[in-house]
């Protein structure tokens, strides 16, 4: 898997660390830090989103990742937790772009549709997104604890909530919006592409016929 990263953007969210290294209790300071504690991260993401495109997101670790950065291995653990918090991290930026085009995007898919159609396009939509970068999607969705848990899924499944009451869906919204959510899983979707040769058109009509057995039309 040779899949290419755009450059990783340095966010001004406030970085975990922060805070072990405001040694010094100036404010002229404390800016400079957290500036360094930004760019070293997006330099630790850039050295592995590097490394996952050369030998596969399955196959990045987190010692792989200190060693091409020249830091102790503590360092990258210390940033992101373990090697789950690193791939998310990795998925950050893809995630940014699709949660961008759903939540503030252009029709069928942004907010100047009917719900009806934006339900349609979101399926659609996930499905192309994480089918183009599955193998970060599948090495990151490895950790089945988080699964359900993680930001990016929590608003995926806000999202659809929102979507069906506006249709006036009839049922337990947020369950309906969970097995929604489970045919878009990436795990799903890659067995079914590759083992069982369905192509994502398929998948996408598959989405449109269940998107249209839950909604009341209009």
């Amino acid at each position: 898997m040779t899949e290419s990263f755009a450059p990783f953007p340095a966010y001004p969210e406030r970085d975990a660390l922060d805070g072990l290294l405001n040694l010094t209790p100036t404010t002229d300071e404390q800016p400079r830090l957290r500036a360094d504690a930004a760019r070293n991260r997006t330099r630790l993401l850039e050295v592995a989103a590097r490394l996952a495109g050369e030998c596969g997101a399955a196959n990045l670790t987190m010692e792989a990742v200190a060693t091409a950065a020249d830091v102790g291995k503590g360092t990258v653990f210390r940033r992101f937790g373990d090697r789950t918090g690193l791939l998310l991290a990795l998925l950050d930026h893809h995630e940014r772009e699709l949660q961008s085009a759903f939540l503030s995007g252009p029709p069928p898919l942004g907010p100047d549709a009917p719900p009806v159609e934006r339900l349609h396009a979101f399926g659609a939509a996930v499905i192309r997104h994480e089918h183009a970068h599955r193998d970060l999607y599948l090495a990151a969705r490895a950790d089945v604890s988080r699964r359900h848990t993680s930001p990016a899924n929590l608003l995926r499944l806000g999202h659809i909530c929102m979507l069906l009451r506006q249709t006036r869906a009839q049922g337990d919204i947020e369950l309906l919006a969970q097995t929604l959510l489970g045919y878009l899983d990436i795990n799903l979707v890659d067995h079914l592409v590759t083992r069982r040769g369905m192509p994502l058109e398929r998948l996408e009509a598959g989405w449109g016929d269940l998107v249209g057995r839950l909604v009341t039309p209009g």
